[in-house]
């Protein structure tokens, strides 16, 4: 499989703030992004793949930030495209043995985590995220351990390592519930990975919290100044951003949320046309699933700049379909998680999911009895 090697730059974030307390400590790192095939190459690859997966017994999960092909291949085969999270509650409650994660590798731990007897397999495990990188789990331990009266609150995009220190997991779809019921409790929080997605859940609840200092090198790159000169270039533009983007981008948008809620937004809004600032990754998903719509994205350093992550997350780029077809025909680059890590690693996202799953039935509860009263 041919490939090609790019660096990735990211300035450390600014730690002049106090309440950033935490250290993002990677600066730079790597990628090998495969070359593209050619249409016959695709074509050829993609039935391959179809049929290593029934002749293995196994599932595709893809993450809304991969390829496109790979994202169409997953469903076409019985598979799934979503977030981090629905991906491995997908692949644990699927009768595959075997889960192909196209995504980064806190995604297929997590998958792991949630399906231990399973195999898991990932077409690059050196696939990583900028999040992931800038939480190592020894320098976590010691800023919770400096911080004993908080409560522990990661996301989902941080190592196993990580999550096992955690006493809640969240996502950017349940954050701000999860964090706004733990401040009625009474609890202070300690926040990691990320610093804007923190801020954003601080502004909107009012917690107490500290922050690690982390940042995703692709939504720390939206830049406010463009995207208003963008918006008078679309004034019908209705702009959809994702909280891990800075607080003045965020300040920007018409609709806030995770990528699930950037979709349903999409469909459900009196627009013809969208600003997106999320990975790039998203144009194929809303494109396909809104035709008469118009999507652009966001701007990130701007024309006159270097961009750094141009809108695309460097890690997802190194999955394709080659190392997809691969994975399945040598079970290679398999992940492998500490079974007694993965248990502590458990804990936290049981504890998410249970809140959530209580959520979902109360709100149904409370949709019936609506309707009742109605009638």
């Amino acid at each position: 499989m041919q490939t090609i090697t790019i660096a990735v730059d990211y300035d450390q974030p600014d730690t002049s703030d106090a309440s950033v307390a935490g250290v993002c400590s990677t600066r730079h790192a790597w990628a090998r992004v495969p070359v593209e095939p050619t249409q016959a190459e695709r074509a050829a690859l993609k039935d391959k793949i179809r049929s290593l997966l029934k002749a293995k017994n196994a599932v595709m999960v893809s993450h809304y930030y991969v390829h496109p092909d790979l994202q169409d291949l997953a469903e076409e085969t019985g598979g799934l495209v979503s977030d981090s999270l629905e991906m491995a509650r997908f692949g644990r409650d699927h009768a595959a043995q075997t889960l192909v994660v196209s995504g980064v590798k806190f995604m297929g731990e997590t998958a792991k985590i949630l399906s231990p007897e399973k195999r898991v397999l990932m077409p690059d495990l050196d696939a990583t995220c900028s999040l992931d990188l800038g939480c190592p789990a020894d320098e976590f331990s010691a800023f919770c351990d400096a911080h004993p009266d908080r409560t522990v609150v990661v996301y989902a995009n941080t190592s196993a390592a990580v999550k096992a220190r955690a006493d809640w997991l969240v996502t950017s779809s349940c954050a701000l519930d999860i964090v706004r019921a733990l401040k009625d409790q009474g609890q202070k929080i300690l926040w990691a990975p990320d610093r804007h997605l923190g801020g954003y859940i601080q502004r909107e609840t009012g917690a107490d919290m500290v922050f690690w200092n982390g940042a995703c090198i692709v939504h720390d790159e939206f830049k406010a100044f463009e995207l208003e000169a963008l918006k008078k270039e679309h004034p019908g533009a209705k702009v959809l951003v994702h909280p891990e983007s800075p607080a003045d981008v965020v300040a920007l948008a018409d609709a806030v949320g995770s990528t699930s809620a950037i979709l349903k937004a999409a469909r459900d809004m009196d627009a013809k046309e969208f600003i997106v600032a999320t990975d790039n990754g998203m144009m194929h998903k809303l494109r396909t699933l809104n035709p008469g719509k118009v999507f652009y994205e966001a701007p990130t350093a701007g024309n006159s700049a270097t961009c750094k992550s141009c809108a695309h997350c460097p890690w997802m780029a190194m999955n394709g379909l080659a190392g997809l077809a691969h994975v399945l025909e040598t079970g290679s680059n398999e992940v492998q998680v500490d079974p007694a890590l993965g248990l502590l690693a458990r804990r936290p996202i049981d504890r998410m999911l249970a809140f959530t799953a209580a959520q979902k039935k109360a709100l149904a509860a409370g949709s019936l009895q609506a309707h009742l009263g109605a009638a």
